[in-house]
């Protein structure tokens, strides 16, 4: 059975509709930064998520080419995923989507090299007329955080972002976020399918002792 992040690591990928603290360790990405509203259909964030996918399937793909990677297993494309900032602010206008800087970003297998990654990167580049060249290879290590689910619209994710910060003030934290560590989400629905008060959103801030 193919390995699936979201079921063998359910504390960081299916968290409950309530805060909890959590310590997340190094990880690697694919990633794209840019900036815009990512509802913009034609826009720069629609593009990252194509490449994204691009390269992420060519990966999950690799063991039916010529390139193959030590120690590869068959596994899940993890969740999609993105780290969300508006410049001279901590906190978001959700009104002001086009002023949205993000990396959009899916989890690497740990056994996926930086070489493995940009074959990927070429390889899909050539295969599906794509130009990858963006994708990035981004390693990240959030450390300790406040997190929960959120179930709604993206627009309401306020509401679960004041209830994370009080927990976490509750448990003698606060909010660090700044320059290295982002707001984060995990989108554990698809968008265009789902229902936006049915869409299910993994939310994590940084945090560090008060």
């Amino acid at each position: 059975m193919a390995f699936d992040f979201k079921k063998e690591f359910k504390e960081w990928y299916m968290p409950p509709n309530r805060p909890s603290i959590v310590t997340i360790p190094k990880m690697n990405y694919i990633a794209v930064a840019g900036k815009g509203d990512p509802n913009d259909q034609d826009g720069a964030y629609q593009r990252a998520i194509k490449v994204l996918y691009a390269v992420a399937y060519t990966l999950k793909m690799s063991h039916k080419t010529t390139h193959k990677i030590e120690g590869f297993e068959e596994y899940v494309v993890p969740p999609l995923e993105g780290f969300w900032w508006q410049e001279g602010r901590k906190d978001a206008d959700y009104a002001n989507k086009a002023g949205f800087h993000w990396i959009s970003v899916i989890r690497l297998p740990d056994f996926v090299t930086e070489r493995d990654f940009q074959w990927a990167v070429d390889e899909a580049s050539a295969k599906k007329k794509t130009d990858c060249s963006s994708a990035k290879f981004l390693t990240v290590e959030e450390g300790l955080c406040v997190q929960m689910m959120h179930i709604g619209a993206f627009d309401d994710e306020p509401k679960s972002i004041a209830a994370m910060h009080a927990y976490a003030e509750e448990m003698g934290y606060c909010t660090d976020l700044s320059e290295h560590r982002r707001h984060h989400e995990i989108y554990l629905s698809d968008f265009h399918k789902t229902a936006p008060e049915k869409l299910k959103t993994v939310i994590r801030h940084p945090i560090r002792k008060a």
